[in-house]
Protein backbone atom coordinates (compact mmCIF):
# COMPACT_ATOMS: atom_id res chain seq x y z
CA UNK A 1 0.00 0.00 0.00
CA UNK A 2 1.24 3.49 -0.84
CA UNK A 3 2.69 5.01 2.31
CA UNK A 4 1.64 8.49 1.17
CA UNK A 5 -2.02 7.45 1.22
CA UNK A 6 -1.98 7.29 4.99
CA UNK A 7 -2.97 10.51 6.80
CA UNK A 8 -0.24 12.01 9.00
CA UNK A 9 -0.30 14.94 11.38
CA UNK A 10 2.71 17.24 11.93
CA UNK A 11 2.77 19.46 15.01
CA UNK A 12 4.90 20.84 17.85
CA UNK A 13 4.29 18.98 21.11
CA UNK A 14 4.30 20.34 24.65
CA UNK A 15 8.12 19.99 24.98
CA UNK A 16 8.74 22.11 21.87
CA UNK A 17 9.68 19.08 19.73
CA UNK A 18 8.43 18.66 16.16
CA UNK A 19 6.67 15.30 15.71
CA UNK A 20 4.80 13.40 13.00
CA UNK A 21 2.03 11.03 14.05
CA UNK A 22 -0.17 8.56 12.28
CA UNK A 23 -3.95 8.39 12.37
CA UNK A 24 -3.83 6.34 15.57
CA UNK A 25 -1.61 9.04 17.15
CA UNK A 26 1.52 6.87 17.30
CA UNK A 27 4.74 8.84 16.70
CA UNK A 28 6.16 8.01 13.28
CA UNK A 29 8.96 10.62 13.31
CA UNK A 30 10.27 13.44 15.49
CA UNK A 31 12.92 16.16 15.23
CA UNK A 32 14.54 14.56 18.30
CA UNK A 33 15.85 17.77 19.82
CA UNK A 34 18.79 17.23 22.15
CA UNK A 35 17.29 19.34 24.97
CA UNK A 36 13.91 20.57 26.12
CA UNK A 37 12.80 23.93 24.76
CA UNK A 38 11.39 26.21 27.47
CA UNK A 39 10.51 29.22 25.34
CA UNK A 40 7.60 29.34 22.87
CA UNK A 41 8.59 27.95 19.47
CA UNK A 42 7.45 28.63 15.91
CA UNK A 43 7.37 26.20 12.94
CA UNK A 44 7.89 28.20 9.75
CA UNK A 45 8.31 27.38 6.03
CA UNK A 46 10.74 29.89 4.50
CA UNK A 47 10.66 31.13 0.90
CA UNK A 48 13.75 29.04 0.22
CA UNK A 49 11.77 25.88 1.00
CA UNK A 50 13.52 25.39 4.32
CA UNK A 51 11.17 24.24 7.09
CA UNK A 52 12.55 25.60 10.36
CA UNK A 53 11.76 25.33 14.06
CA UNK A 54 12.91 28.29 16.12
CA UNK A 55 12.18 30.33 19.20
CA UNK A 56 9.38 32.86 18.98
CA UNK A 57 11.85 35.66 19.77
CA UNK A 58 14.33 34.55 17.05
CA UNK A 59 12.16 35.52 14.10
CA UNK A 60 14.23 37.10 11.34
CA UNK A 61 17.47 35.43 12.48
CA UNK A 62 19.13 32.24 11.23
CA UNK A 63 19.20 30.66 14.69
CA UNK A 64 17.21 27.46 14.31
CA UNK A 65 16.37 24.67 16.76
CA UNK A 66 15.89 22.39 13.75
CA UNK A 67 15.79 22.84 9.97
CA UNK A 68 14.87 20.58 7.08
CA UNK A 69 17.93 21.74 5.07
CA UNK A 70 20.05 19.59 7.41
CA UNK A 71 18.17 16.52 6.08
CA UNK A 72 17.84 17.11 2.33
CA UNK A 73 16.53 13.65 1.29
CA UNK A 74 16.79 13.27 -2.53
CA UNK A 75 16.67 16.97 -3.46
CA UNK A 76 19.38 19.65 -3.41
CA UNK A 77 17.73 23.06 -3.21
CA UNK A 78 19.56 26.39 -3.49
CA UNK A 79 21.10 27.15 -0.09
CA UNK A 80 21.37 23.53 1.11
CA UNK A 81 24.87 22.70 2.25
CA UNK A 82 26.06 19.33 0.96
CA UNK A 83 28.79 18.35 3.38
CA UNK A 84 29.80 18.62 7.03
CA UNK A 85 29.30 20.76 10.12
CA UNK A 86 32.70 20.00 11.64
CA UNK A 87 31.76 21.42 15.06
CA UNK A 88 28.78 19.11 15.61
CA UNK A 89 29.76 16.25 13.28
CA UNK A 90 26.50 16.59 11.30
CA UNK A 91 26.73 15.28 7.73
CA UNK A 92 24.32 16.47 5.06
CA UNK A 93 23.96 14.07 2.11
CA UNK A 94 21.53 13.41 -0.70
CA UNK A 95 19.84 10.01 -0.48
CA UNK A 96 17.56 8.43 -3.07
CA UNK A 97 14.06 7.22 -2.31
CA UNK A 98 13.49 3.50 -2.18
CA UNK A 99 11.03 3.91 -5.04
CA UNK A 100 9.23 6.82 -6.75
CA UNK A 101 6.38 6.58 -4.25
CA UNK A 102 8.35 5.42 -1.16
CA UNK A 103 10.54 8.05 0.59
CA UNK A 104 12.33 5.39 2.61
CA UNK A 105 16.14 5.75 1.99
CA UNK A 106 17.29 3.86 -1.09
CA UNK A 107 20.69 2.45 -2.16
CA UNK A 108 22.09 5.57 -3.81
CA UNK A 109 23.89 8.36 -1.92
CA UNK A 110 25.61 11.57 -3.03
CA UNK A 111 28.04 12.76 -0.35
CA UNK A 112 31.06 15.01 0.09
CA UNK A 113 34.10 13.06 1.30
CA UNK A 114 35.83 14.45 4.38
CA UNK A 115 39.51 14.31 3.34
CA UNK A 116 42.50 16.59 2.63
CA UNK A 117 41.39 17.06 -0.97
CA UNK A 118 37.58 16.81 -0.77
CA UNK A 119 35.43 15.58 -3.65
CA UNK A 120 31.86 14.38 -3.96
CA UNK A 121 31.16 10.67 -4.49
CA UNK A 122 28.08 8.87 -5.76
CA UNK A 123 27.67 5.59 -3.89
CA UNK A 124 25.61 2.50 -4.59
CA UNK A 125 25.51 0.90 -1.21
CA UNK A 126 29.17 0.61 -0.13
CA UNK A 127 30.53 0.72 -3.70
CA UNK A 128 31.74 3.88 -5.42
CA UNK A 129 29.69 4.43 -8.55
CA UNK A 130 31.20 7.67 -9.86
CA UNK A 131 32.88 10.77 -8.47
CA UNK A 132 33.03 14.47 -9.26
CA UNK A 133 36.77 15.03 -8.88
CA UNK A 134 38.19 17.61 -6.38
CA UNK A 135 37.10 21.25 -6.32
CA UNK A 136 39.32 23.38 -8.60
CA UNK A 137 38.20 26.87 -7.59
CA UNK A 138 35.38 27.03 -10.15
CA UNK A 139 33.65 23.65 -9.91
CA UNK A 140 34.25 20.00 -9.19
CA UNK A 141 36.84 19.13 -11.81
CA UNK A 142 34.93 16.22 -13.38
CA UNK A 143 31.38 17.28 -12.59
CA UNK A 144 28.65 17.35 -15.25
CA UNK A 145 27.70 20.79 -13.91
CA UNK A 146 29.23 23.57 -15.95
CA UNK A 147 29.23 27.33 -15.51
CA UNK A 148 25.68 28.58 -15.87
CA UNK A 149 24.63 32.25 -15.79
CA UNK A 150 21.66 31.34 -13.57
CA UNK A 151 23.69 29.66 -10.80
CA UNK A 152 26.48 30.59 -8.44
CA UNK A 153 28.33 27.48 -7.22
CA UNK A 154 30.57 27.67 -4.16
CA UNK A 155 32.71 25.44 -2.01
CA UNK A 156 33.68 26.16 1.62
CA UNK A 157 36.45 24.41 3.56
CA UNK A 158 37.57 25.75 6.94
CA UNK A 159 37.89 24.63 10.57
CA UNK A 160 34.14 24.80 11.17
CA UNK A 161 32.54 23.66 7.91
CA UNK A 162 33.15 21.66 4.76
CA UNK A 163 30.39 21.93 2.18
CA UNK A 164 29.30 22.55 -1.39
CA UNK A 165 26.28 24.67 -2.24
CA UNK A 166 24.72 26.76 -4.99
CA UNK A 167 22.47 29.82 -5.15
CA UNK A 168 20.26 31.34 -7.79
CA UNK A 169 21.49 34.63 -9.21
CA UNK A 170 17.93 35.52 -10.14
CA UNK A 171 15.92 34.92 -6.97
CA UNK A 172 12.68 34.93 -8.99
CA UNK A 173 13.66 31.66 -10.61
CA UNK A 174 12.86 28.47 -8.75
CA UNK A 175 15.16 25.53 -9.27
CA UNK A 176 16.22 22.28 -7.68
CA UNK A 177 18.65 19.46 -8.50
CA UNK A 178 17.64 15.82 -8.57
CA UNK A 179 20.38 13.40 -9.60
CA UNK A 180 18.86 10.45 -11.44
CA UNK A 181 21.22 9.84 -14.39
CA UNK A 182 24.63 8.84 -13.13
CA UNK A 183 27.02 7.78 -14.45
CA UNK A 184 26.55 9.90 -17.58
CA UNK A 185 28.50 7.49 -19.81
CA UNK A 186 30.70 4.42 -19.56
CA UNK A 187 33.81 6.47 -18.71
CA UNK A 188 32.06 7.89 -15.65
CA UNK A 189 32.13 4.41 -14.08
CA UNK A 190 34.51 4.47 -11.13
CA UNK A 191 37.96 2.89 -11.77
CA UNK A 192 36.78 1.33 -15.05
CA UNK A 193 40.30 1.17 -16.48
CA UNK A 194 42.19 0.40 -13.26
CA UNK A 195 45.39 2.01 -11.97
CA UNK A 196 47.25 4.23 -14.49
CA UNK A 197 44.54 3.49 -17.07
CA UNK A 198 42.66 6.30 -18.82
CA UNK A 199 39.18 6.11 -20.28
CA UNK A 200 38.67 7.81 -23.65
CA UNK A 201 35.00 7.68 -24.58
CA UNK A 202 35.70 8.33 -28.27
CA UNK A 203 38.14 5.38 -28.62
CA UNK A 204 37.49 1.69 -29.01
CA UNK A 205 38.21 0.12 -26.64
CA UNK A 206 37.57 3.00 -24.28
CA UNK A 207 40.31 1.91 -21.84
CA UNK A 208 43.93 2.73 -22.66
CA UNK A 209 47.14 2.77 -20.65
CA UNK A 210 48.82 6.11 -20.10
CA UNK A 211 51.87 6.65 -22.28
CA UNK A 212 54.82 5.00 -20.54
CA UNK A 213 52.62 2.24 -19.10
CA UNK A 214 51.47 -1.19 -20.30
CA UNK A 215 48.58 -3.53 -19.49
CA UNK A 216 49.30 -5.50 -16.33
CA UNK A 217 47.36 -8.63 -17.28
CA UNK A 218 49.10 -11.07 -19.62
CA UNK A 219 47.42 -13.38 -22.16
CA UNK A 220 43.99 -11.86 -21.54
CA UNK A 221 42.54 -8.38 -21.13
CA UNK A 222 41.54 -7.46 -17.57
CA UNK A 223 41.36 -3.72 -17.12
CA UNK A 224 40.47 -4.05 -13.44
CA UNK A 225 44.16 -4.89 -12.88
CA UNK A 226 45.14 -1.64 -14.56
CA UNK A 227 48.53 -0.80 -16.02
CA UNK A 228 52.17 -0.96 -14.89
CA UNK A 229 55.19 1.15 -15.81
CA UNK A 230 57.38 0.33 -18.79
CA UNK A 231 60.40 1.52 -16.80
CA UNK A 232 60.72 1.48 -13.03
CA UNK A 233 61.11 4.65 -11.00
CA UNK A 234 64.28 5.52 -9.10
CA UNK A 235 62.15 7.06 -6.33
CA UNK A 236 64.63 9.95 -6.07
CA UNK A 237 65.37 13.30 -7.67
CA UNK A 238 66.59 11.40 -10.73
CA UNK A 239 62.92 10.94 -11.64
CA UNK A 240 60.96 13.64 -13.44
CA UNK A 241 57.41 14.44 -14.52
CA UNK A 242 55.44 14.27 -17.76
CA UNK A 243 52.56 16.65 -18.31
CA UNK A 244 49.21 15.12 -19.30
CA UNK A 245 46.48 17.55 -20.38
CA UNK A 246 42.66 17.56 -20.39
CA UNK A 247 42.51 15.00 -17.58
CA UNK A 248 39.93 14.04 -15.02
CA UNK A 249 42.10 14.16 -11.89
CA UNK A 250 42.67 10.83 -10.08
CA UNK A 251 40.79 9.60 -7.02
CA UNK A 252 41.71 12.14 -4.32
CA UNK A 253 41.42 9.78 -1.32
CA UNK A 254 45.22 9.61 -1.01
CA UNK A 255 46.03 13.20 -1.88
CA UNK A 256 47.16 16.36 -0.09
CA UNK A 257 46.52 20.07 -0.68
CA UNK A 258 48.34 23.30 0.17
CA UNK A 259 46.72 26.58 -0.77
CA UNK A 260 49.89 28.63 -0.22
CA UNK A 261 52.30 26.85 -2.61
CA UNK A 262 52.81 27.60 -6.30
CA UNK A 263 53.33 25.00 -9.04
CA UNK A 264 57.15 25.05 -8.87
CA UNK A 265 57.14 24.63 -5.10
CA UNK A 266 54.61 21.84 -5.53
CA UNK A 267 56.93 20.04 -7.94
CA UNK A 268 59.91 20.30 -5.57
CA UNK A 269 57.90 18.94 -2.66
CA UNK A 270 56.62 16.08 -4.79
CA UNK A 271 60.02 15.07 -6.24
CA UNK A 272 61.50 14.97 -2.72
CA UNK A 273 58.80 12.54 -1.55
CA UNK A 274 59.29 9.07 -3.04
CA UNK A 275 55.60 8.27 -2.47
CA UNK A 276 54.36 11.26 -4.51
CA UNK A 277 53.19 10.09 -7.94
CA UNK A 278 51.60 13.25 -9.39
CA UNK A 279 50.89 16.92 -8.76
CA UNK A 280 49.02 19.91 -10.19
CA UNK A 281 47.49 23.26 -9.19
CA UNK A 282 44.64 22.91 -6.72
CA UNK A 283 43.00 26.12 -8.04
CA UNK A 284 42.77 26.79 -11.79
CA UNK A 285 41.46 30.35 -11.51
CA UNK A 286 43.68 32.93 -13.23
CA UNK A 287 47.16 31.55 -13.84
CA UNK A 288 46.62 28.79 -11.30
CA UNK A 289 47.63 28.52 -7.65
CA UNK A 290 47.89 26.06 -4.79
CA UNK A 291 49.29 22.54 -4.77
CA UNK A 292 47.60 19.14 -4.95
CA UNK A 293 49.73 15.98 -4.72
CA UNK A 294 48.74 12.33 -5.14
CA UNK A 295 50.32 9.37 -3.32
CA UNK A 296 50.10 5.74 -4.34
CA UNK A 297 48.49 4.44 -7.53
CA UNK A 298 46.54 6.86 -9.73
CA UNK A 299 42.99 5.55 -10.23
CA UNK A 300 39.86 6.64 -12.14
CA UNK A 301 41.23 8.97 -14.81
CA UNK A 302 39.58 9.88 -18.09
CA UNK A 303 40.12 12.14 -21.03
CA UNK A 304 38.04 15.25 -20.43
CA UNK A 305 38.40 17.50 -23.45
CA UNK A 306 35.76 20.02 -22.41
CA UNK A 307 36.88 20.64 -18.85
CA UNK A 308 39.92 18.58 -17.88
CA UNK A 309 43.07 19.77 -16.13
CA UNK A 310 46.82 19.40 -16.46
CA UNK A 311 48.36 16.61 -14.39
CA UNK A 312 52.12 16.05 -13.91
CA UNK A 313 52.83 12.34 -13.45
CA UNK A 314 56.14 10.99 -12.07
CA UNK A 315 58.29 9.08 -14.57
CA UNK A 316 61.78 7.56 -14.63
CA UNK A 317 64.60 9.55 -16.21
CA UNK A 318 64.94 7.02 -19.06
CA UNK A 319 61.22 7.30 -19.81
CA UNK A 320 61.56 11.08 -20.01
CA UNK A 321 64.28 10.68 -22.65
CA UNK A 322 62.19 8.21 -24.65
CA UNK A 323 59.18 10.53 -24.63
CA UNK A 324 61.17 13.62 -25.43
CA UNK A 325 60.49 15.10 -22.00
CA UNK A 326 57.01 16.39 -22.83
CA UNK A 327 56.09 19.53 -20.89
CA UNK A 328 57.66 20.20 -17.51
CA UNK A 329 60.24 17.37 -17.54
CA UNK A 330 62.21 19.06 -20.38
CA UNK A 331 63.80 21.32 -17.78
CA UNK A 332 64.69 18.26 -15.74
CA UNK A 333 66.56 16.67 -18.67
CA UNK A 334 68.44 19.90 -19.44
CA UNK A 335 69.49 20.19 -15.81
CA UNK A 336 70.71 16.59 -15.76
CA UNK A 337 72.72 17.03 -18.98
CA UNK A 338 74.27 20.32 -17.87
CA UNK A 339 75.09 18.94 -14.44
CA UNK A 340 76.72 15.85 -15.95
CA UNK A 341 78.80 17.93 -18.38
CA UNK A 342 79.90 20.28 -15.62
CA UNK A 343 80.89 17.38 -13.40
CA UNK A 344 82.89 15.80 -16.22
CA UNK A 345 84.71 19.09 -16.84
CA UNK A 346 85.61 19.39 -13.18
CA UNK A 347 86.94 15.82 -13.15
CA UNK A 348 89.10 16.45 -16.22
CA UNK A 349 90.39 19.78 -14.89
CA UNK A 350 91.31 18.18 -11.59
CA UNK A 351 92.95 15.13 -13.13
CA UNK A 352 96.40 16.66 -13.64
CA UNK A 353 96.56 17.62 -9.97
CA UNK A 354 96.02 14.09 -8.71
CA UNK A 355 99.51 12.78 -9.47
CA UNK A 356 101.19 15.88 -8.05
CA UNK A 357 99.35 15.64 -4.76
CA UNK A 358 99.30 11.87 -4.40
CA UNK A 359 102.42 11.71 -2.21
CA UNK A 360 101.10 14.41 0.11
CA UNK A 361 97.76 12.64 0.32
CA UNK A 362 99.45 9.36 1.27
CA UNK A 363 101.51 11.10 3.93
CA UNK A 364 98.50 12.94 5.30
CA UNK A 365 96.51 9.71 5.33
CA UNK A 366 99.20 8.02 7.40
CA UNK A 367 99.39 10.97 9.77
CA UNK A 368 95.63 11.04 10.09
CA UNK A 369 95.61 7.32 10.83
CA UNK A 370 98.13 7.79 13.60
CA UNK A 371 96.28 10.87 14.83
CA UNK A 372 93.03 8.95 14.98
CA UNK A 373 94.74 6.17 16.93
CA UNK A 374 95.90 8.70 19.51
CA UNK A 375 92.53 10.45 19.62
CA UNK A 376 90.66 7.17 19.97
CA UNK A 377 92.66 6.04 23.00
CA UNK A 378 90.90 6.19 26.33
CA UNK A 379 93.39 8.53 27.99
CA UNK A 380 90.88 10.47 30.07
CA UNK A 381 92.78 13.56 28.96
CA UNK A 382 91.19 16.90 28.04
CA UNK A 383 91.49 18.04 24.42
CA UNK A 384 92.23 21.70 23.74
CA UNK A 385 91.19 23.60 20.63
CA UNK A 386 94.07 24.86 18.49
CA UNK A 387 92.58 28.36 18.54
CA UNK A 388 92.64 28.32 22.36
CA UNK A 389 96.34 27.45 22.50
CA UNK A 390 97.25 29.88 19.72
CA UNK A 391 95.52 32.66 21.63
CA UNK A 392 97.24 31.67 24.90
CA UNK A 393 100.72 31.76 23.33
CA UNK A 394 100.12 34.90 21.26
CA UNK A 395 100.09 32.73 18.14
CA UNK A 396 103.29 30.92 19.28
CA UNK A 397 105.21 34.17 19.57
CA UNK A 398 109.03 34.00 19.71
CA UNK A 399 108.80 36.15 22.85
CA UNK A 400 106.96 33.29 24.60
CA UNK A 401 109.43 30.60 23.56
CA UNK A 402 111.01 28.86 26.58
CA UNK A 403 113.35 26.55 24.70
CA UNK A 404 113.56 23.72 22.23
CA UNK A 405 114.27 20.00 22.49
CA UNK A 406 114.23 17.06 20.08
CA UNK A 407 110.44 16.95 20.17
CA UNK A 408 110.14 20.60 19.23
CA UNK A 409 109.86 24.09 20.78
CA UNK A 410 108.21 24.83 24.14
CA UNK A 411 106.15 27.98 24.63
CA UNK A 412 104.79 29.72 27.67
CA UNK A 413 101.13 30.73 27.53
CA UNK A 414 98.25 32.01 29.60
CA UNK A 415 94.70 30.65 29.30
CA UNK A 416 91.68 32.94 29.47
CA UNK A 417 91.14 31.98 33.12
CA UNK A 418 94.66 33.21 33.97
CA UNK A 419 96.30 29.78 34.33
CA UNK A 420 99.88 29.67 33.05
CA UNK A 421 100.79 26.75 30.78
CA UNK A 422 103.78 25.33 28.93
CA UNK A 423 103.06 24.12 25.39
CA UNK A 424 105.20 21.46 23.73
CA UNK A 425 104.85 21.71 19.92
CA UNK A 426 105.79 18.78 17.69
CA UNK A 427 108.35 19.91 15.14
CA UNK A 428 107.56 18.97 11.56
CA UNK A 429 111.23 18.02 10.99
CA UNK A 430 111.67 16.18 14.27
CA UNK A 431 112.51 12.47 14.15
CA UNK A 432 110.18 12.05 17.08
CA UNK A 433 106.57 11.67 15.98
CA UNK A 434 103.14 10.57 17.09
CA UNK A 435 104.43 7.27 18.48
CA UNK A 436 106.71 9.10 20.92
CA UNK A 437 103.90 11.54 21.69
CA UNK A 438 101.61 8.59 22.34
CA UNK A 439 104.07 7.07 24.80
CA UNK A 440 104.54 10.33 26.66
CA UNK A 441 100.81 10.96 26.95
CA UNK A 442 100.23 7.42 28.27
CA UNK A 443 103.03 7.72 30.82
CA UNK A 444 101.95 11.08 32.17
CA UNK A 445 98.23 10.26 32.15
CA UNK A 446 98.85 7.04 34.10
CA UNK A 447 101.29 8.47 36.63
CA UNK A 448 99.83 11.89 37.40
CA UNK A 449 102.43 12.11 40.13
CA UNK A 450 103.44 15.12 42.19
CA UNK A 451 107.09 14.60 41.20
CA UNK A 452 106.10 15.08 37.57
CA UNK A 453 104.95 18.27 35.93
CA UNK A 454 101.18 17.89 35.50
CA UNK A 455 99.95 17.16 31.99
CA UNK A 456 96.82 19.30 31.46
CA UNK A 457 95.81 18.03 28.03
CA UNK A 458 96.74 17.83 24.39
CA UNK A 459 95.73 19.23 20.99
CA UNK A 460 95.80 17.19 17.79
CA UNK A 461 94.30 19.23 14.98
CA UNK A 462 95.30 19.19 11.33
CA UNK A 463 99.10 19.07 11.18
CA UNK A 464 99.51 20.50 14.68
CA UNK A 465 100.33 18.20 17.61
CA UNK A 466 100.65 19.84 21.02
CA UNK A 467 101.06 18.80 24.66
CA UNK A 468 99.91 21.26 27.33
CA UNK A 469 101.56 21.17 30.78
CA UNK A 470 101.22 23.29 33.86
CA UNK A 471 103.91 25.98 33.85
CA UNK A 472 106.71 25.56 36.43
CA UNK A 473 108.88 28.63 37.26
CA UNK A 474 112.68 28.20 37.07
CA UNK A 475 114.33 26.36 40.04
CA UNK A 476 110.94 25.41 41.50
CA UNK A 477 111.20 21.75 40.52
CA UNK A 478 113.47 20.81 43.45
CA UNK A 479 111.03 22.17 46.01
CA UNK A 480 108.25 20.38 44.17
CA UNK A 481 110.11 17.04 44.18
CA UNK A 482 110.89 17.33 47.88
CA UNK A 483 107.27 17.93 48.70
CA UNK A 484 105.34 16.90 51.77
CA UNK A 485 103.96 13.60 50.46
CA UNK A 486 107.07 11.51 50.96
CA UNK A 487 108.31 13.39 54.03
CA UNK A 488 104.98 13.27 55.80
CA UNK A 489 105.50 9.75 57.11
CA UNK A 490 109.24 10.06 57.98
CA UNK A 491 112.41 12.17 57.96
CA UNK A 492 113.75 13.64 54.74
CA UNK A 493 117.11 12.19 53.62
CA UNK A 494 119.57 12.37 50.75
CA UNK A 495 118.11 9.14 49.42
CA UNK A 496 114.66 10.68 48.97
CA UNK A 497 115.14 10.91 45.20
CA UNK A 498 115.61 7.15 44.93
CA UNK A 499 112.73 6.62 47.32
CA UNK A 500 110.51 8.83 45.19
CA UNK A 501 111.28 6.84 42.06
CA UNK A 502 110.33 3.63 43.85
CA UNK A 503 107.02 5.16 44.80
CA UNK A 504 106.42 6.06 41.14
CA UNK A 505 106.94 2.43 40.18
CA UNK A 506 104.59 1.27 42.94
CA UNK A 507 101.91 3.64 41.70
CA UNK A 508 102.45 2.57 38.07
CA UNK A 509 102.14 -1.15 38.87
CA UNK A 510 99.27 -0.95 41.35
CA UNK A 511 97.27 1.81 39.70
CA UNK A 512 96.80 3.38 43.16
CA UNK A 513 97.93 6.67 44.68
CA UNK A 514 100.12 6.70 47.78
CA UNK A 515 98.01 9.28 49.55
CA UNK A 516 94.38 8.36 49.92
CA UNK A 517 94.99 4.57 49.56
CA UNK A 518 94.35 2.45 52.62
CA UNK A 519 94.01 -1.34 52.71
CA UNK A 520 90.49 -2.26 53.81
CA UNK A 521 91.67 -4.81 56.40
CA UNK A 522 94.89 -3.39 57.84
CA UNK A 523 94.40 0.36 57.33
CA UNK A 524 97.76 0.57 55.54
CA UNK A 525 98.77 3.11 52.94
CA UNK A 526 100.38 2.07 49.62
CA UNK A 527 103.92 1.89 51.09
CA UNK A 528 102.80 -0.04 54.15
CA UNK A 529 100.76 -2.44 52.03
CA UNK A 530 103.79 -3.18 49.79
CA UNK A 531 106.07 -3.70 52.83
CA UNK A 532 103.54 -6.05 54.43
CA UNK A 533 103.25 -8.05 51.20
CA UNK A 534 107.05 -8.47 51.07
CA UNK A 535 107.23 -9.70 54.66
CA UNK A 536 104.70 -12.49 54.06
CA UNK A 537 107.18 -14.80 52.35
CA UNK A 538 110.86 -15.82 52.46
CA UNK A 539 113.26 -13.49 50.76
CA UNK A 540 114.83 -16.38 48.90
CA UNK A 541 111.50 -17.28 47.34
CA UNK A 542 110.70 -13.78 46.04
CA UNK A 543 110.10 -13.46 42.32
CA UNK A 544 111.51 -10.41 40.75
CA UNK A 545 108.80 -8.94 38.54
CA UNK A 546 109.97 -5.38 38.21
CA UNK A 547 113.26 -3.56 38.42
CA UNK A 548 114.45 -0.12 37.59
CA UNK A 549 117.56 2.02 37.88
CA UNK A 550 117.58 5.50 39.18
CA UNK A 551 120.30 7.37 37.43
CA UNK A 552 119.51 10.90 38.52
CA UNK A 553 122.43 13.02 39.90
CA UNK A 554 121.46 15.13 42.88
CA UNK A 555 123.69 17.93 44.18
CA UNK A 556 126.87 16.24 42.95
CA UNK A 557 126.17 13.08 45.00
CA UNK A 558 126.76 9.57 43.80
CA UNK A 559 124.32 7.72 41.52
CA UNK A 560 121.91 5.51 43.46
CA UNK A 561 120.50 2.26 42.24
CA UNK A 562 117.37 0.55 43.54
CA UNK A 563 115.54 -2.66 42.77
CA UNK A 564 111.94 -3.25 43.63
CA UNK A 565 110.79 -6.77 44.42
CA UNK A 566 107.07 -7.46 44.40
CA UNK A 567 105.42 -10.70 45.34
CA UNK A 568 104.39 -12.64 42.21
CA UNK A 569 100.66 -12.31 41.60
Amino acid sequence: MDVLSFPFICFVNETGNLVLTSQNKSVVWSANLSKEVRTPVVLQLLDSGNLVLRGERDCGSEIYLWQSFDYPSDTLLPGIKLGWDLKTGLERRITSWKSPDDPFPGNFIWALERQDNPESIFWKGSKKLTRSGPWNGLRFSASSLRQNPDFNFSFVSNEDELYYTFDLIDKAVFSRMIYVTVPRDLCDTYALCGAYGICIISDMPVCQCLKGFKLKSRGYVDWSQGCVRDKSLNYSRQDGFIKFTAMKLPDATLSWVSKSMNLNECREKCIDNSSCMAYTNSDIRGEGSGCAMWFGELIDMRDFADGGQDLYIRMSASELVDQGAKGEPRTEIVVIVISTAALLAVVIAAGHLVHKRRRNIVEKTENNRETNEVQNMDLELPLFELATIANATDNFSINNKLGERGFGPVYKGTLVDGQEIAVKRLSKISEQGLEELNNEVILFSKLQHRNLVKLLGCCIQGEETLLIYEFMPNKSLNSFIFGPEYASDGQFSIKSDVFSFGILLLKTISGKKNRGFYHSDKKLNLIGHAKHALSDFDVGQRDCVASAKATRLLGGQEIYQTRLFIKHA
